[in-house]
């Protein structure tokens, strides 16, 4: 663990003035004690930051000058690995017979989500305990699995969900099992399988979009039973990956994967938007479900504080929270307000998905300051008008970037400028004698793409002009704040807990920036020979911990908290858009077999 901080309480005055004499006593160091040796488990305290530290302020300089970066994560316990055994055509005697009268369900225009428990009047709410298992302390976990509910005498019934996130740097499947004798119906396990590259790869190969799929269907096919199948939901949610393509080829795409899924697999398509683009705001609040309900904090008989969430994909990210404001005032009017029921409460939530602002679309940003900045400097540089003009071609001209570490060289980055404007450049990082500066030479550069000086026409804002109710006076200090997907990937390879503030984790950032003559003092070995392996790690750190401080307007001094998995259930929009389907009004019609 990078840092362990186990001392909170404001220390008496005596102990305060000690500290302060040894602080003046101490040399300076250019990278804070904030950030300990993983080895060390160190045990000090992190003061909070001044007021100066948590303005929000461009810091350093510009220096002059597309695969995703993070091994998949493994199957969780209780998924199966073993692949599939061929395709289910349409004469395996798998009918379109209407088993229940189905309609696509609602959800008005003013952002309203209503998340009802099948075959029950109450809404969908957490198996009894799920709040006291797991992420390594007495209430979050990522260990230990799902209680059950109470059943109804002998029932034994088990219903399963496929849905299937087809992500912009890869696809994955989410198999869902729930106990059906409980009222609400109570999450057993889930299977998870991921795959690359995702569907917008593919461009205008939409057969070979949709068979991509298969690995992942397959094994849907071999968890789902096979007398359950035929009444087995699948949807296909694509987000912000696809979203960029365009529309008529994502619409072709998505076109292609329906057709394939009700000729060649068993389970019931879930009509309408089922296979369908995720609208921004639904994957964050269905995100904000997801960990909400895992967590046990919406459903139950008392109202209880909820989490805030923060979701970052390769495209976009996203931001959901419960604001709570006080008295005369309200939240602004907008498709950020969203409406919410679940456990027969209701709950008003902000909401944002800040489309291009993903991780791999922080990345281009970052690189197009970088190449702008060549061009107009004059440095010849090819232009392709087209992404696979560049595939097998190789970089012949390296620009210098703040963003890439100190002895580092990023090769073949591909730069996208405009929709018809891409180049093909190596970069490298700064000499090693000005490595001190790079953290904040690359947080400058993070900070510029967010946008922050934009026009704020309704304040206050968080990045790129877009309102946003302040999380130090609308959220409670001693709520959780989540971050996860990306957020997880890049820190918690390197050793870092699971538990930090922001300004540990811009400690980190400076760190990773300072180099390979950094990186030894405070990383395990493993965090150093992977830092070697991933060029653009010190970007990616300064570009999220320039996003939550000086974007989302996170102070320093605050705790979050990160995690894949809570119960052995990923964290993600999934679970939340899952829930929904278990009732037979949400558009889909079981598939039986032809009675002879």
């Amino acid at each position: 663990m990078l840092s362990t901080r186990n001392v909170r309480l404001i220390v008496p005055l005596i102990a305060l003035i000690t500290v302060v004499a040894l602080v003046i006593s101490s040399s300076y160091s250019p990278i804070s004690t904030s950030v300990q040796k993983v080895k060390e488990k160190a045990a000090d305290a992190v003061p909070f930051s001044t007021d100066e530290e948590d303005k929000n302020t461009l810091q350093g300089k510009p220096h002059v000058g597309t695969e995703a970066p993070y091994a998949a994560g493994k199957p969780l316990s209780g998924g199966s690995s073993s692949g599939g055994s061929g395709k289910y055509k349409a004469d395996t005697g798998l009918k379109g017979g209407v088993v229940a009268d189905t309609s696509n369900s609602e959800k008005s225009s003013a952002q309203k989500l209503s998340l009802e428990g099948a075959g029950s009047d109450s809404a969908l709410k957490p198996p009894k305990g799920t709040a006291n298992k797991g992420l390594g302390n007495e209430k979050y976990g990522d260990s230990g699995s799902v209680a059950k509910g109470k059943t109804n005498g002998a029932c034994n019934s088990r219903d399963f969900v496929v849905m299937i996130d087809a992500g912009s740097t890869g696809s994955r499947v989410h198999v869902y099992e729930f106990d059906s004798c409980v009222s609400p119906p109570a999450l057993i396990q889930e299977t998870f399988k991921m795959n690359k590259p995702g569907l917008s790869s593919f461009d205008t190969d939409t057969v070979g979009a949709a068979h991509s799929l298969d690995e992942l269907l397959e094994e849907a096919v071999n968890t789902v039973p096979k007398d359950k199948q035929g009444c087995t939901p699948v949807a296909v949610k694509a987000t912000a990956g696809l979203r960029l393509l365009g529309e008529e080829k994502a619409a072709n795409i998505l076109k292609e994967v329906r057709s394939h899924l009700e000729k060649d697999y068993p389970f019931a398509v879930v009509e309408g938007d089922g296979i369908s683009m995720m609208d921004g705001a639904d994957e964050g609040v269905y995100a904000w479900v997801t960990a909400n309900y895992l967590l046990g904090n919406i459903g139950g008989a008392e109202k209880t504080p909820t989490a805030a969430v923060f979701d970052l994909g390769g495209g976009s990210t996203q931001i959901v929270f419960e604001p709570q404001f006080s008295s005369g005032e309200t939240m602004a009017d907008g498709d950020h307000n969203y409406q919410i029921s679940f456990g027969n409460r209701d709950y008003t939530l902000y909401q944002y998905s800040h489309l291009g602002y993903g991780l791999m679309q922080g990345r281009n940003k970052v690189h197009g300051v970088v190449v702008e900045s060549a061009l107009k400097s004059g440095t010849k540089l090819k232009k392709y008008t087209k992404k696979d003009e560049l595939k097998d071609q190789k970089a012949s001209v390296t620009l210098n970037n703040a963003c890439i570490a100190p002895g580092v060289v990023a090769e073949n980055v591909q730069v996208e400028l405009a929709k018809d404007e891409f180049y093909l450049v190596n970069m490298k990082g700064p000499e090693a004698d000005s490595s001190i500066h790079a953290g904040a030479n690359c947080r400058f550069l993070a900070e510029k793409v967010l946008n922050k000086d934009i026009e704020c026409s309704e304040s206050p804002c968080s990045f790129n002009g877009i309102y946003q109710p302040s999380l130090t006076k609308s959220f409670n200090a001693l709520n959780d704040m989540y971050v996860f997907s990306y957020f997880y990937d890049t820190t918690n390879p390197l050793g870092f807990p699971s538990s930090f503030t922001v300004g540990e984790l811009s400690e980190l950032a400076k760190v990773v920036c300072g180099g390979e003559a950094f990186w030894g003092s405070v990383l395990l070995d493993d965090g150093v020979g992977k830092l070697n392996k991933e060029p653009q790690w010190c970007l990616d750190l300064s570009f999220i911990t320039a996003m939550l401080h000086t974007g989302y307007d996170i102070p320093l001094h605050r705790e979050l908290r990160t995690a894949k998995t809570i119960n052995n259930n990923e964290l993600g929009w999934c679970l939340g858009a899952s829930l929904p389907l278990l009732e037979k009004s949400s558009g889909w019609k079981c598939r039986i077999s032809e009675v002879n």
